[in-house]
């Protein structure tokens, strides 16, 4: 059988085909076409030479994302309790500019005029105080009717309690309205408290659900007889019609596999403690991995909270194709607008004009022309010359001194990033080694390490494409969660446990639809607080009065006091994860005959080596200043620093 990870960029599309047969790893990019993203897919599969009928295709999709971001979902109306309508609209008060008294006003997600009431009302224990009768929802059909919307969010109050009356208004829209219609209910989605928060999740995931099934149905009918799994924002697979219906855990897909990929090939190094930097052509995204994956249910994306579990991590915006400009006070910046895969940096010769980080390191002499792509890809140093003579001329500068302070201020931005993961959180980087990955990741590590005083830094072989690489080392996952919002001293251990037992069973029958007859494994966890509070941690399932005393450590831990104050246990919550696949990467071997290459590096009086990645041999010392070219990415071994070849093609890097 073969293996296929497909991680779609906003530059570049990344494949990684492990051949179960024989053994072998290839790899591909090509760029990506953001208006139709399976049409990049079928190019790289058509390089590849690849028969669907036995293959695995695990894919990072940001189609999702971007609908989001972009504001391209479907027509949607959103349905919950009468006086709530503007809950969407108004969310938390919170302002992104404290001091800005006419802020721009942006449109709600959902036009208020698609907002619906209906005459249904729980209390907080659950108890009905009204319910809707038929000629209620008979109503409320006509004035779907009327809006014609493609998918449906339901949002009622305390839902998570008792999901009847949510579930009759989406018995009634099949029957009455349309059985084509993408209904969203929270009670499945997000059956949690915060109204807010549960009716954003839910509304994105109807907002987007349709693109991403047709999407979905689209690839499935290109590649036919391949097994189609997607990447989730939990770092953990889903089945290609799960992934359609729960579309609102897919926004960090792609991001998600990265952290997977970079944790796998630093367990082979025997590295567990890792601040890591995925740096692609738009973005880039840091996170902490200290021995786990940290994940968080307070992630955003864009302005919108998303309440589902997903990796912990900070995105900036600065990539390779972030464009560098001076503004009015004379003061260079960079990012984050992107040239994107379309035009391009200037040195892509698709008619972008705008210079770009990718076009400083080709003038610095850290991004070989020929070497680009594996030279499929000829870059245009002098298309990057007259790009960043535009910013040269500004600031009455030389082209070189110019691309350093692109270069310098790009590592600026990711340096700020990395502290916000590593120093406002206690920890310090240098207990740490710095994973670098991303197509423009290995030009920037040394920078970024000596920034923060780090000595050691790992470019994991095939860096370029690892986040798909991460979406074949990742196993099938489930995520459940239920509301209680007891105090933990009523508790009784029973109880719970029939409630985990409750949402285990609806995980384990998901968890089928891919992973089939498989062992699984259960992590059950609940989250806590002090009564009063809005915000939780969350610890593993334990006895209370065990839970009680480690919450309490954990508090004190985090936040530097514990108080004496009951503890409340809020939500339940269940990772339930199949076997995990196949995939292994091979033992590293040359695979070319070494060339003696030098060129000449911005900085440097004498020439550089150039080094084919595929050329080095285990347990080869490489000493910077040094040029380690490869298909998918360029590392730059700065002078001071030492790397080294592993048995798995790793390059660990330290400081002389």
């Amino acid at each position: 059988m073969a293996y296929l990870g497909v991680d779609t960029g906003g530059t570049f599309t990344d494949f990684i085909l492990f051949d179960e047969t024989t053994g072998t790893v290839s790899i591909h990019k090509v760029l990506s076409t953001p208006d139709a993203p399976d049409r990049a897919i079928m190019q790289g599969l058509a390089y590849l030479n690849i028969d669907t009928t036995d293959l695995l295709l695990v894919h990072g999709s940001t189609v999702a994302t971007n609908a989001v971001l972009e504001g391209k979902g479907v027509r949607t109306a959103y349905i919950t309790n009468q006086g709530l309508a503007d809950v969407l609209s108004i969310g938390r008060q919170a302002r992104k500019e404290l001091y800005n008294l006419q802020p721009e006003k942006k449109p709600p997600l959902i036009p208020p005029e698609h907002c619906l009431e209906v005459a249904s009302r729980l209390s907080a224990t659950g108890e009905a105080l009204a319910t809707m009768n038929d000629d209620d929802l008979q109503q409320l059909c006509q004035q779907i009717d009327a809006i014609s919307p493609q998918a449906i969010a339901i949002n009622l109050l305390f839902s998570f309690i008792d999901d009847a009356e949510e579930k009759r208004i989406e018995a009634a829209i099949v029957d009455r309205v349309s059985t084509q219609i993408f209904i969203s209910r929270s009670s499945d989605v997000l059956p949690e408290y915060k109204e807010y928060e549960r009716g954003i999740t839910t509304t994105l995931n109807a907002y987007v659900g349709p693109l991403m099934q047709r999407y979905l149905q689209r690839l499935e009918q290109q590649a036919p007889g391949c097994h189609l799994a997607v990447m989730q924002s939990s770092a953990g697979t889903a089945s290609a019609h799960h992934a359609g219906r729960y579309a609102v855990h897919l926004l960090l897909s792609g991001p998600a596999g990265g952290l997977k990929g970079a944790q796998f090939s630093a367990a082979k190094s025997d590295c567990d403690r890792l601040l890591s930097f995925d740096m692609g052509g738009t973005s880039t995204d840091v996170s902490i991995i200290d021995q786990e994956i940290g994940f968080t249910t307070e992630g955003h994306i864009g302005d919108y909270p998303v309440a589902v579990p997903m990796v912990d991590m900070h995105t900036i915006g600065a990539g390779g194709g972030s464009i560098a400009s001076v503004d009015a006070g004379g003061l260079l910046l960079v990012g984050p607008e992107s040239a994107g895969a379309d035009p391009g940096p200037a040195c892509y010769c698709k008619g972008g004009t705008r210079p770009t980080v990718t076009d400083a390191n080709v003038i610095l002499g850290r991004l070989l022309p020929d070497a680009f792509l594996g030279g499929r890809m000829i870059l245009d140093r002098a298309k990057s010359e007259q790009a960043l003579a535009t910013i040269a001329d500004k600031l009455d500068m030389s082209l070189h001194q110019a691309a350093t302070g692109v270069i310098d201020v790009v590592n600026d931005h990711m340096v700020r990033a990395l502290r916000v993961m590593s120093v406002q959180r206690g920890e310090d980087p240098k207990d740490y080694t710095l994973v670098s990955f991303g197509g423009a990741g290995g030009l920037h590590v040394c920078a970024l390490a000596d920034a923060l005083q780090m000595t050691r830094a790992l470019v994991p072989a095939n860096a370029g494409v690892l986040s798909a690489l991460g979406m074949l080392a990742a196993e099938p996952i489930r995520e459940r969660s239920l509301t209680i919002n007891l105090l933990l001293k009523d508790c009784n251990t029973v109880d719970i446990e029939e409630q985990f037992r409750q949402i285990h069973e609806l995980a384990e029958q998901e968890l089928r639809e891919i992973a089939g007859d498989c062992d699984m494994q259960a992590q059950y966890s609940v989250d806590l607080r002090y009564k009063g509070q809005s915000y939780t941690l969350n610890l593993l399932w334990d006895v209370p009065e065990e839970l009680e005393y480690a919450f309490h450590e954990l508090h004190e831990s985090q936040y530097g006091h514990r108080m004496a104050i009951e503890v409340e246990l809020v939500n339940l919550r269940l990772r339930l994860a199949g076997d995990k696949p196949a995939f292994d990467l091979p033992e590293w071997r040359a695979t070319a005959q070494a060339q003696q290459r030098m060129t000449t590096v911005y900085g440097f009086d004498q020439p550089v080596p150039i080094l084919a990645r595929d050329a080095l041999k285990v347990d080869q010392i490489i000493d910077g200043p040094a040029l380690i070219t490869e298909t998918t990415s360029t590392t730059w071994i700065d002078q001071g620093w030492q790397a080294r070849v592993d048995r798995w093609g790793n390059l660990l890097l330290r400081t002389h």
